[in-house]
């Protein structure tokens, strides 16, 4: 397998405030998919009140946050293990768990095939297709797993990112059952990136997630809670899964302040209730005039951002200049596999932030069509 390319993602306000000469309050960052409404208020008192532990070590059980994730959930503290973001998690998966080859569904976030790839196995793939909106191919994926051979080479993990990112789109719970009951009977490890499924909760398989013994769920305290400078992420699985992860994990990995942030945060019901109706209603207002600027589709999508294809004739490197040069910052994906020149994701972010973007979308396409 041919070396991968170090990985490249949104989020990195820094590089482009010092290219731009910028400060990172004068952009506008579209390239990362954090919530819009910002940290809940309880973050930031729990975060004052505990300042004073910053004299001590963090925990390096996470223990609280690992109890009220268990208590979230219906499950045990030994089944949660809490990371540096879930990418941490990510990366120490292959090795935990002995994952020498592992199957994605393109387009899907890099991180799969870069831990795969330190943890020195290697990675095959399937592709989700344009014609069909890039929907999760769940149908290939179980002939791939019912039908690969030789035993050489035989597939011994799963990774399915549900709702996937850039695309959007996200299986429902009969659907990853149908891969569970595959992937388990051929004695293979699914791994299940939820990152974003508190936007779309009804399609999660985390409730249902302990009837299986080789299935792994991750989920993100960075995206929907919008504390990605204090990265906590969690892993949901049998507790000796668990204690294979941390043994693969280095001691106080998560700060004391991400640790009663992420605890504050959680704890929250009317945040989230506030959270989940906020992007219902501007993910369709968004939507509808995405899908209405000339040659541009838009994928479906269940997460907190878009899959849009921009006019034939355009390159995104052409039109991510443009709007950075107006402090706009958008995820380009053309160099993910899977995806093509035009295909870019877009953050749901606040009314104002959104039109400001839609406006300049809409001028750029169409007074320098190419």
């Amino acid at each position: 397998m041919a070396r991968l390319r170090s990985p490249t993602h949104g989020g990195n306000v820094y590089a482009a405030s010092r290219d731009l000469g910028r400060g990172v309050h004068n952009l506008i960052d579209f390239s990362a998919s954090i919530n819009p409404l910002g940290p809940s208020p309880r973050v930031w008192r729990a975060i004052a009140d505990s300042r004073d532990l910053m004299a001590h070590y963090p925990d390096p059980d996470c223990w609280e946050l690992r109890h009220t994730l268990a208590t979230c959930w219906d499950r045990q503290p030994e089944e949660i293990a809490v990371g540096n973001g879930s990418t941490e998690l990510i990366d120490v998966l292959p090795r935990a768990l002995k994952i020498r080859h592992l199957l994605v569904a393109h387009p899907t976030f890099s991180e799969y095939a870069a831990a795969m790839e330190r943890a020195g196995g290697r990675v095959s793939a399937v592709y989700a297709k344009r014609a069909e909106q890039y929907m999760q191919p769940i149908g290939d994926l179980c002939h791939v797993l019912d039908t690969r051979r030789p035993k050489s080479s035989a597939i011994d993990g799963v990774m399915l990112c549900n709702p996937n990112s850039p695309t959007g789109q996200a299986c429902t719970v009969d659907e990853i059952r149908r891969l569970a009951e595959v992937t388990q009977r051929r004695g293979m490890w699914l791994l299940i990136d939820e990152a974003f499924c508190d936007y779309c909760s009804d399609r999660s398989f985390l409730p249902v997630a302990a009837l299986w013994p080789r299935v792994v769920i991750l989920r993100s305290v960075t995206k929907f809670y919008a504390l990605p400078g204090l990265r906590v992420g969690y892993a949901v699985a049998k507790p000796a899964v668990i204690k294979a992860l941390r043994r693969q994990m280095p001691p106080w990995s998560v700060n004391v302040m991400g640790q009663a942030a992420a605890l504050a945060a959680v704890n929250d019901s009317s945040y989230v209730q506030k959270s989940v109706r906020f992007m219902d209603r501007e993910r369709e207002r968004v939507g509808i005039m995405l899908a209405a600027l000339p040659g541009c589709l838009v994928t479906p999508t269940y997460a907190n951002y878009f899959f849009l294809e921009i006019p034939r004739g355009w390159h995104v490197h052409d039109l991510s200049a443009k709007l950075r040069d107006e402090g706009l910052l958008i995820r380009d994906c053309s160099a993910v596999p899977g995806a093509n020149s035009r295909l870019i994701r877009l953050a749901v972010r606040s009314q104002r932030e959104n039109d400001f973007l839609l406006q300049a979308l809409s001028k750029i396409l169409r007074e320098h069509r190419p």
